[in-house]
């Protein structure tokens, strides 16, 4: 058993790190935990070239992004947190995956989408200064999980569940809620023994 946690949140100690800990904490003792805080890593950003569709391969010299897609490779399950960045996931982590798309999802013939991660289970978190509920009318913390949904899906993932926390430019903390939902979120996902 394997979990793959990417905090792409530039605070090392905010609420995404808060949640992910949570979640991470109450996973099975046995699984092991790979953490990764993504603005810290070392990633070129993609050229846009399309080689990495017939070759498999980015043509970039080696960074932290093929080390990473290795992990996500060897996981049964991906935990990602992401701050809303105008409706949309944090900047480095949208680097990352533009970096793994090779290794996450490939395509037939005719261009349709291939899933290569498929079977595995994920779980989403986000964050937004917008305050609730307009976090999620105004789409931004929804904006961070759709675009992750989007992600997931084209490369196999089941998305066991979501959570949205708005409001975050006053509300430095989590509420019991909030920290319980975390804990279910960890327990909603199957491992296979």
């Amino acid at each position: 058993m394997k979990a793959v946690i990417l905090n792409g949140s530039p605070r090392k100690n905010g609420l995404i790190a808060q949640m992910l800990d949570i979640i991470r904490e109450n996973l099975p003792q046995e699984c092991e935990v790979v953490s990764v805080y993504v603005n810290g890593l070392s990633i070129r950003p993609c050229l846009g070239c399309m080689k990495c569709r017939s070759t498999h391969a980015c043509l970039l010299p080696e960074d932290d992004a093929q080390r990473i897609l290795k992990e996500i490779q060897e996981a049964d399950a991906l935990i990602i947190g992401s701050p809303c960045y105008w409706g949309n996931l944090n900047g480095y982590l949208k680097v990352l995956f533009d970096r793994m798309v090779y290794g996450m999802m490939g395509e037939n013939s005719m261009g349709i989408p291939i899933p290569l991660q498929k079977g595995k289970q994920a779980i989403i978190v986000a964050t937004s200064t917008t305050l609730f509920p307009f976090n999620i009318f105004f789409k931004q913390t929804r904006g961070v999980v759709n675009a992750l949904r989007e992600i997931l899906k084209w490369s196999g993932f089941k998305i066991v569940g979501t959570i949205e926390k708005g409001g975050t430019h006053k509300n430095h903390e989590l509420s019991e809620r909030e920290k319980n939902k975390c804990k279910r979120l960890a327990q909603k996902l199957k491992w296979k023994i």
